[in-house]
């Protein structure tokens, strides 16, 4: 018998009908909402693809039961824009190319995002390698990435 899940996706009030209630949360984002953004990579909280936030909250939804999610906000890459005017740390991160192979970018910018939201001012470089310590990038993009987070910080009134 299926449950009935409800939380706000991107938000919008959603409800998920789910025979496993420790169904992970990137299972129901994928396959039915049809979101791209989170990403499958290693399914063990490790590589940080499938971030997404939850009130706030950076989450690894690979690991995350869909039954936690009931009755929170769950905000993904998709939910970032405002219409066809991109979030700052998006546009950021096109400006400095920091993107490759691109499997990595939900990640990174959930994670910053989060990060930068719960900052009041500018991040240094070390405090932005140390929250994206735990999001695995095997392109080589990390310099760029940096920047795309300073630069967004500028653009969301956080930085110099």
């Amino acid at each position: 018998m299926a449950n009935p899940i409800t939380f706000r996706l991107n938000g919008k009030r959603r409800t998920f009908r789910v025979d496993d209630p420790q169904m992970p949360l990137l299972y129901a984002l994928r396959e039915d909402a049809g979101l791209h953004g989170p990403r499958f990579g290693c399914g063990l909280k490790q590589c940080g693809a499938c971030t997404v936030q939850i009130d706030g909250e950076a989450v690894r939804s690979c690991s995350y039961p869909i039954s936690r999610a009931a009755g929170r906000k769950v905000l993904t890459l998709e939910g970032l824009a405002s219409g066809r005017k991109l979030h700052p740390l998006q546009q950021a991160f096109i400006e400095e190319q920091a993107v490759q192979c691109g499997y990595c970018i939900n990640g990174m910018i959930m994670t910053s995002k989060a990060f930068l939201d719960a900052r009041r001012t500018s991040p240094s470089e070390r405090e932005i390698r140390q929250a994206l310590g735990n999001n695995l990038c095997r392109c080589g993009t990390h310099q760029r990435i940096i920047a795309a987070v300073k630069r967004a910080a500028v653009l969301m009134g956080k930085g110099a």
